[in-house]
């Protein structure tokens, strides 16, 4: 009950922003140095540290009036990270704290340690300096975006943000320490979802998956030369994440995310420098079997408890998981959950894929989003209809029953044990299956499709596939095996080409030596003229024609001594 009142009677949560300086027109480094000489005041919700802090959440309904705050739940990283030993109750109750928020609001705050809080502010700070000198260069203020990724090698490292790779390591070790707390909260292996993730460092030339994007939005005042005073000015737009998780963290509050009761509240209000606002995503609901379903969230930059002259400055650092993987969510169905059978498995690129395609056709038909929305969930998916349900396989083995349906897998198994139609109930006969060749050829096509789609995304792989169909790779790139298809001392017959000299072409010659790149040095046999040619240009002798040329080469001696 204290905690209450303490809610009602506190300030605004406007009156709770946090005042940053200016940025100056100071280099890179002299920025840095003065980020980390910030200081920011604490919550006025702090409680212990073994206990969840609150800050101030500001609701509304559907109709855009606002409720009384609520308090958003944050745990601090240091709480939630992995380590050996006996469970703590700390561990215990910051894992407790953070599910239960994101079951109840969508969405959880993350508190940075010190050291953290720091790299976080460098990097707004940084982030604010490289918008605003290009909007000084363009003379009117436009919304920028940067995304960066890790591994990619970058063309132009002056036109970049600095503190962008220390911000993307400090973020991405949060996700991965919230996605072990949620994967321990549902009785699963804290790293039952690594394999989904890249390797931690990363390859050498593989860039990650994950992003991390730093975006400016300049506000009404920036552009009108006036603030607005009508109030909450709620955009139209909803976004959903893609990804596993997504933390995010901003100089300014602008963020609404919708609860599980459709109301809509600002999650991002009250937050300092250190916080990150952490919102889950459509891979993250697909792979839990919708134990843990995906925010949606609106951006809102003019609030109504105060515009800014600044602009809003935010990095969204988006744990995204590999193109090769696979959304399974069996982990979820042997701890016990119950889960809908339409969560099939999935490989990530063919998932992205289809949340593509839908938000393609919700941006085709604006004026009936719903109408499609509501079609697209009650119609099956292609892969839906070619895999097995129980083992999410593409039905490459599809049989007709004696009902008429097809079945294939797992599930055919079963029919065939229980004598019964799964979805007509009637009785079958084990002895009158019939290959559907249909569905087969489907499910085979799908599998290729699939199949190629993961080869294009994966380096790896496809290496693996040039290798083991003959193909090898040197430093100038992939080469045939066949290359050097002759060996020396061996009699060939030069065929030619375009720019083989005429003289040379049809003439019997023997490989002296081997050059490079399929190259090779021969002795004319008839004229003794050493010459270089390319293995395209010669072909192997027939054999009847050697062996005659070898007995003919025999017989001379016995001529000569007769």
């Amino acid at each position: 009950m204290p905690t209450v009142l303490q809610n009602h009677n506190s300030p605004p949560p406007g009156s709770h922003r946090i005042d940053r300086p200016p940025p100056s027109s100071a280099s890179p480094i002299r920025l840095a140095a003065a980020c980390g000489g910030l200081s920011f005041s604490s919550s006025p919700f702090s409680l212990g540290r073994d206990s969840a802090i609150g800050s101030p959440m500001v609701q509304s309904n559907s109709h855009g009036e606002l409720t009384a705050p609520q308090p958003l739940t944050r745990v601090r990283l240091s709480d939630i990270l992995p380590y050996d030993g006996a469970p703590v109750g700390r561990y215990s109750r910051a894992v407790e704290a953070l599910s239960g928020s994101l079951m109840r609001y969508n969405a959880a705050v993350i508190e940075l340690g010190p050291e953290d809080a720091a790299v976080l502010r460098c990097g707004l700070e940084s982030a604010r300096f490289y918008f605003k000198t290009r909007v000084a260069a363009q003379g009117k203020g436009t919304r920028g975006v940067y995304i960066y990724r890790a591994g990619r090698p970058l063309e132009d490292v002056e036109s970049s943000p600095p503190c962008m790779a220390d911000v993307f390591q400090c973020m991405g070790r949060a996700a991965r320490a919230a996605l072990c707390a949620v994967a321990r909260h549902l009785r699963l292996r804290s790293d039952v979802f690594n394999h989904l993730l890249d390797e931690t460092p990363l390859p050498l030339n593989e860039p990650s998956s994950s992003i991390l994007v730093a975006t400016f939005s300049p506000s009404s005042t920036s552009q009108n030369g006036r603030g607005s005073s009508e109030g909450v000015k709620l955009p139209t737009t909803n976004e959903v994440e893609k990804g596993l998780l997504t933390l995010i963290s901003s100089d300014t509050s602008g963020l609404q995310v919708c609860d599980p009761n459709s109301r809509w509240y600002l999650a991002d209000n009250g937050l300092a420098s250190g916080d990150l606002l952490l919102l889950t995503g459509k891979a993250l609901s697909h792979v839990t079997g919708g134990l843990r379903p995906a925010a949606t969230h609106r951006p809102t930059y003019d609030y109504y408890l105060g515009n800014t002259t600044m602009g809003r400055t935010s990095l969204a650092f988006r744990l995204m998981p590999q193109s090769s993987a696979i959304l399974d969510c069996s982990p979820i169905i042997a701890a016990g959950h119950a889960i809908p059978q339409s969560y099939t498995p999935i490989s990530v690129s063919q998932f992205l894929d289809d949340l593509s395609a839908e938000e393609d056709v919700f941006c085709n038909r604006t004026d009936n989003a719903y109408v499609v929305q509501d079609n697209l969930n009650k119609e099956q998916s292609l892969r839906a209809v070619l895999s097995d349900p129980l083992s999410g396989t593409f039905m490459e083995d599809a049989t007709f029953v004696s009902c008429g349906h097809s079945f294939g897998g797992l599930m055919l198994r079963r029919v065939v044990e229980t004598s019964r139609c799964t979805l007509c109930n009637a009785e079958i006969e084990p002895g009158s299956l019939i290959p559907n060749l249909v569905l087969r050829a489907a499910a085979a096509a799908a599998v290729k499709y699939e199949d190629d789609k993961r080869l294009f995304y994966n380096a790896s792989l496809r290496k693996r596939r040039k290798e083991e169909n003959g193909e090898v790779f040197s430093e100038n790139g992939p080469f045939k095996a066949i290359q050097y298809p002759f060996s020396v001392n061996e009699k060939v017959m030069i065929k030619g080409n375009r720019r083989t000299p005429d003289k040379f072409v049809g003439k019997e010659a023997v490989i002296t030596s081997q050059c490079l790149n399929g190259w090779y040095l021969l002795k004319i046999i008839e004229s003794g003229e050493n010459v270089r040619l390319q293995y395209r240009s010669l072909q192997k002798f027939p054999a009847s024609q050697e062996t005659c040329g070898n007995e003919r080469c025999h017989s001379q001696p016995l001529n000569s001594s007769s």
